[in-house]
């Protein structure tokens, strides 16, 4: 891995590429702010042509909310990390199209989080994009109101995304509590905090960029990903140029090809002045 300088970068503008952002820790510091420059520098590389993708963790309706900042009108956004993959376009009714939805059966992971986990809260968007949770359980990343619902009830459900928060254990703990138990079936990454996205099996950020790739028939030597969270470690991994932002975790950090500056120092800004 090397550390991240604006000198010497041969990524320039005469080639279209492949660009993947995610959103918290990278284009919005953790209080949800973009900084004008940050911006700026994002809608420069839309400007520029080439194919900007928002790869991000929050669901469709909190996901919506970026794209339309940094002046995307046209294109694709992967959502719920991978689970859910937008076709932005202005002239459809509601201006995007769900093209691909990966859903999994919830029940074997919940009820063995449920036994390990008793006081955590749980939440899942099904395949109609609803949100369920136990204990009034809402987060911004959801991107709309949850409906309060018995465990039971979310174990029958088709899910695209189940998340766990527990406020009973560090990071660390709830990690080694979340590998004692084993989940089968599914693609699952511990963030910032005591806070856990599962996905189906095999999907993640990267699953969804590689689908998009082939349809957009960009080369790979051509992609650019730009992340902060456990959950980019795959989507850092995958891309020929893969971006950490300066707060990342240690093995966030170890994925990546380059280190760029913090979120609050624009560090998603630099990265992207180097490509246009």
């Amino acid at each position: 891995m090397k550390q991240f300088t604006t000198t010497g970068i041969e990524d320039q503008q005469a080639q279209r590429k492949l660009i993947a952002l995610d959103v918290d820790g990278t284009l919005v510091d953790h209080d949800g702010n973009m900084t004008d420059e940050v911006m700026k520098a994002a809608r420069a590389v839309v400007d520029a042509g080439h194919e900007v993708i928002i790869a991000t963790g929050r669901s469709l309706g909190a996901a919506l909310p970026i794209v339309e900042k940094i002046g995307l009108t046209r294109g694709y956004s992967v959502c719920s990390n991978g689970g859910v993959t937008l076709r932005i376009d202005p002239t459809l009714p509601q201006g995007f199209e769900i093209i691909d939805r990966v859903t999994f059966d919830p029940r074997p992971a919940l009820v063995a989080l449920r036994e390990r986990l008793p006081t955590a809260k749980y939440a899942l968007e099904d395949d109609e994009g609803n949100f369920l949770a136990t204990e009034r359980f809402q987060d911004a990343s959801f991107g709309s109101q949850t409906r309060t619902v018995e465990f039971e009830e979310m174990l029958d459900a088709a899910a695209v995304r189940v998340v766990v928060f527990s406020t009973d254990s560090t990071t660390e703990q709830f990690g080694e509590a979340v590998e004692a138990i084993g989940l089968h079936g599914v693609t699952y990454s511990v963030g910032w905090t005591a806070w856990l996205d599962i996905a189906a099996a095999g999907v993640t950020k990267a699953s969804a960029l590689e689908l998009l790739r082939r349809r957009l028939d960009i080369d790979h030597a051509h992609t650019v990903a730009v992340g902060d969270g456990r959950n980019d470690i795959e989507m850092l991994a995958w891309a020929a140029r893969g971006v950490a932002m300066g707060q990342s975790p240690h093995e966030v950090l170890a994925a990546a090809t380059e280190v760029t500056a913090s979120v609050d120092d624009d560090g998603a800004a630099k990265v992207l002045r180097t490509l246009v």
